[in-house]
């Protein structure tokens, strides 16, 4: 195969807008494995990229979180994006740990009903309930996962509470 065969190599465009989406522990450095086979295509290199992640991440210390990380004209932007377990993990304020030492930890904390109507609505843009009450309850079956308490009960309880019309959640 001789090189007029071969497609023409597509120009750097410095105006195209590149988006990476990955799961990344708050306030580390994410591996260069992980972020290299996302990053080369784009021409970023890795390490750079990992060490904008940390900078943007670390009020997120320790906990798992989502981040969108927009690429133009070989800048990153890097953006934790909402998602309701780490919302909530924040909001039991516990201690920041060392993940490598301390494994299979339980969240036993509670947390208030206004913090998860807080949560809720800043979860609504991404929530595929119809109404407000749906995304609640789509936060309490997150602290169900979790293992916290809303206001001392069940976020079991809670839900059948907010389905029976005890407690009302207004946006």
């Amino acid at each position: 195969m001789c090189s007029s065969d071969l497609p023409p190599k597509a120009a750097f465009d410095p105006n195209a807008i590149h988006f990476i989406f990955m799961k990344v522990v708050g306030g580390e450095v994410a591996p260069a494995a992980a972020l290299a086979p996302k990053c080369s295509p784009i021409g970023m290199p890795p390490k750079k990229v990992g060490e904008d992640i940390q900078k943007a991440t670390k009020d997120w210390r320790g906990i798992k979180v989502e981040v969108e990380i927009k690429v133009q004209n070989k800048q990153c932007e890097v953006r934790v994006m909402d998602t309701a377990g780490p919302l909530i993990l924040k909001a039991l304020k516990e201690p920041a740990r060392d993940r490598k030492k301390t494994k299979n930890i339980v969240h036993t904390g509670k947390i208030t009903m206004d913090q998860v109507i807080e949560i809720a609505k800043k979860m609504r843009p991404k929530s595929f309930a119809a109404e407000f009450k749906g995304t609640v309850k789509e936060v309490l079956g997150t602290a169900v996962s979790v293992g916290c308490s809303i206001d001392g009960k069940s976020p079991k309880d809670v839900q059948k509470q907010i389905d029976n019309g005890e407690v009302d959640v207004a946006e």
